[in-house]
């Protein structure tokens, strides 16, 4: 079998770059999507994502934003408050306003499995190739690759992307190597119902052990990313319902009213992981094998849309011109054009992450301080909201609205 572009990995950001492929260079542009998750039917996933206004945009360019959006909470306004998990108070520090543009707010958060099955059933739809397998090994010549699956059946592609994950195979096989750490930290997510609407705030709460985000989500729920010591998270998760929502409510507190958790539980190991090359002879990496940095800021999977943009408009502008699009001209536009980006959101992300999470009282003023002064300035507070929204620097067209 022959076919212009793999990519090995069916979730967001590899279904997001197949339909964008298809829908800019046509039914004679063969793309195909290996995953052994594509044979389930629905993925379990307790987790939302905050899609940011540039990745909004790219799902309505792609088609897909306009089955979900009905199902997605537009975040209005954002809070951020410091303070120890046993205070009395937690003073707001820093606010948002939720909108980058008049009646564009700046993200929106919806439900991960929602938005998976809404890109698999657009890229059926686009009569993109789909194989309930995983890549197992391949052979990199001078014009295509070889590609052999897990069932044993074998794939000819002129590009190979690796979409599978922060512990990518085709990365590894590849000889890419990354670097990073891990924070001995994990993000325990969940989602809880609440008496009282959120009316479309999100809040971030500072505690020493880590951010404690609230996220709205449609209704009056909200989606939990709580960060702790990894160890302290594997405890809180094993509790019985009861000593979980006691450790819950002493976080959320009772603003919204009385809560309850909705479940399910899960537990996520945190740290920054960046490869050293975004790029190999006819192989290209997004997403989480590309890089995975702390949630502290939502970006995760903001940037792995920001790499589907530029790779899927690189590809795009060479097929156009007749070149090879797992040519070296193609990758190296690709790479030059994300790894500045990458490497200065996991810098800020950590960076953040040190500051936040820790016990010093001498660190928690500089930062309050620091805080205190963001608040007082309108330019400083509209340049952050636009970099969280991805329309800084050199935005690609799918992220800007437009068809490639």
């Amino acid at each position: 079998m022959r076919t212009d572009v793999l990519i090995g990995g069916g979730g967001l950001a590899g279904l997001a770059l197949a339909i964008a492929l298809r829908k800019g260079l046509g039914s004679s542009f063969a793309v195909t999507v290996a995953d052994p998750a594509l044979q389930r039917e629905s993925r379990l996933d307790a987790r939302a994502s905050a899609i940011a206004t540039a990745a909004r945009r790219l799902f309505e360019t792609i088609g897909v934003w306009q089955t979900v959006a009905d199902d997605a909470q537009p975040i209005l306004d954002m809070k951020v408050t410091d303070s120890r998990l046993n205070d009395a108070m937690r003073p707001t520090y820093l606010t948002f306003d939720g909108e980058v543009e008049p009646g564009e707010p700046f993200a929106h958060m919806i439900e991960n499995g929602l938005l998976l099955a809404a890109l698999l059933e657009k890229a059926k739809e686009e009569d993109v190739a789909l194989h309930p397998t995983a890549v197992a090994d391949f052979d990199v010549g001078a014009e295509r690759v070889g590609i052999e699956l897990t069932d044993g059946e074998k794939i000819s592609a002129r590009l190979l992307v690796a979409a599978d994950g922060a512990r990518s195979v085709i990365r590894e096989q590849a000889g890419i190597r990354n670097f990073g750490w891990d924070y001995k930290q994990a993000a325990i997510v969940t989602t809880v119902a609440h008496e009282r609407d959120h009316h479309g705030r999100a809040e971030e709460h500072f505690l020493p052990a880590g951010p404690f985000a609230i996220l709205p989500l449609k209704g009056r729920r909200s989606s939990i990313v709580w960060t702790e010591t990894t160890r302290e998270a594997e405890r809180i998760v094993a509790l019985p319902e009861k000593e979980f929502h006691g450790e819950l409510e002493k976080r959320f507190g009772l603003h919204l009213g009385e809560i309850r958790d909705l479940g399910p539980r899960g537990t996520y190991s945190l740290g920054l992981s960046v490869a050293r090359e975004f790029v190999a002879e006819r192989i290209a990496l997004i997403g989480d094998s590309a890089h995975v940095i702390h949630p502290i800021a939502g970006q995760g999977l903001n940037m792995g849309l920001r790499d589907v943009a530029a790779l899927a408009e690189a590809i795009a502008d060479a097929a156009r011109l007749g070149l090879d699009v797992g040519g070296p001209e193609v990758l190296e536009r690709y790479q030059r054009w994300r790894r500045f980006d990458t490497m200065a959101m996991g810098f800020a992300t950590d960076s953040l992450n040190r500051l936040f999470s820790n016990e010093s009282d001498l660190l928690r003023l500089a930062r309050d301080v620091g805080l205190g002064l963001v608040e007082r300035a309108p330019a400083l507070k509209n340049i952050f909201i636009r970099e969280a929204a991805g329309l800084t620097g050199e935005v690609p067209k799918l992220l800007r609205g437009e068809a490639l």
